[in-house]
């Protein structure tokens, strides 16, 4: 017996990848809806051999329905989730909306499986932020381990994180740099994407810091430990998909390189890529399609009494986003909402 699953936002990248990834890992499913705004109604999606039309998400009646994954913006989100939850249905939100609320669980299951038990105080789960995603999930066994003081972290974000406007806009630029007639301004970014790169992703904030490092920050300590200091710098490259992060990790206690790479190895989510010689890493380029967060370049940092580097790639549409819903979805499924 299975579930009766909605994907809201079917028709965009990351509804596209949730219904590829529920049909990857067979989860479950008796039925499925796909969901879309009225100007998408009626676009044609797929579901594993299946073939559905998008439904209007205005007009759609969540009664009966067990999981609604969403994937459109915080203001589709604010109308329409608290619809889908007050009938039953509960939601697990791939927007920003619902993460920093108190009374809603913000679960990477990797990392804290056992947060989706508290879904009944409002009938919704938050899905972190694409970058947040990967790098807890290396975090936490290692600060099981060693317990972790503070974290330093640069990203390296591609341009599907800003969604198929921004890959359309890569795309143009880098046309145009061969052929200069066809100048593509910017739209999507502030500055030009194409062999380029942009120190900034989301609004700027009082202190300087983006809305994109804000969040990796407040939801590190949500999703793992409180106590652990962030600070973050978040940068867009010019690379279709697949996010990567340079993470400085500052312990309470000394751990050895070799050991942390063995408790990383044994590590749910985690394949280590850590060879000392060309190519002996893993970039985003290998990342894509793939369920996994890569790990490489795992070292010594000299520099400070307890510290650790090392290198984090994954692709930000499947764990950054859909995959993570979907993971959520079965960890749900397994805890509270079993069947048959």
């Amino acid at each position: 017996m299975g579930y009766k699953v909605v994907v809201v936002g079917a028709t965009g990248n990351v509804g596209h990848e949730m219904l590829n990834i529920l049909a990857e890992r067979q989860f479950p499913v008796d039925e499925i809806a796909a969901l879309a705004s009225r100007k998408s109604l009626g676009t044609e999606v797929t579901f594993g051999e299946q073939t559905l039309k998008t439904q209007d998400l205005a007009q759609f009646d969540f009664t009966g329905w067990d999981i609604a994954l969403f994937a459109v913006g915080s203001a589709a989100t604010k109308e329409y989730a608290p619809v889908a939850a007050a009938a039953g249905c509960v939601v697990i939100d791939n927007s920003s909306l619902y993460r920093y609320d108190p009374d809603i669980p913000l679960v990477v299951p990797e990392v804290n499986p056992q947060a989706v038990e508290r879904y009944t105080n409002k009938n919704i789960i938050a899905n972190p932020n694409c970058s947040t995603a990967q790098m807890v999930v290396a975090l936490k066994p290692l600060h099981d381990r060693a317990k972790i003081k503070r974290v330093v972290v640069s990203t390296y974000q591609s341009v599907s994180g800003a969604g198929k406007a921004g890959m359309d806009e890569l795309w143009e630029q880098t046309k145009a740099v061969y052929n200069p007639v066809n100048e593509v301004p910017p739209s999507t970014f502030t500055k030009q994407i194409a062999f380029n790169v942009i120190p900034h992703i989301d609004v700027f904030m009082e202190d300087g810091t983006t809305k994109e490092e804000w969040k990796m920050i407040a939801e590190t300590k949500k999703i793992i430990d409180p106590s652990i200091k962030v600070t973050a710098t978040c940068v867009r490259v010019p690379v279709f998909v697949g996010h990567s992060e340079s993470v400085n990790i500052e312990f309470e206690e000394f751990l050895d390189e070799d050991e942390a790479r063995d408790i990383l190895r044994e590590a749910p989510g985690i394949m280590v890529v850590d060879k000392r010689e060309n190519g002996g890493y893993t970039t985003p380029v290998e990342s894509v399609g793939d369920f996994a967060t890569y790990i490489s370049r795992i070292r010594q940092d000299s520099t400070i009494e307890n510290g650790l580097n090392l290198w984090c790639v994954s692709d930000n549409l499947r764990k950054g986003a859909a995959l993570n819903a979907v993971q959520i979805a079965e960890t749900l499924g397994a805890r509270c909402l079993k069947k048959g």
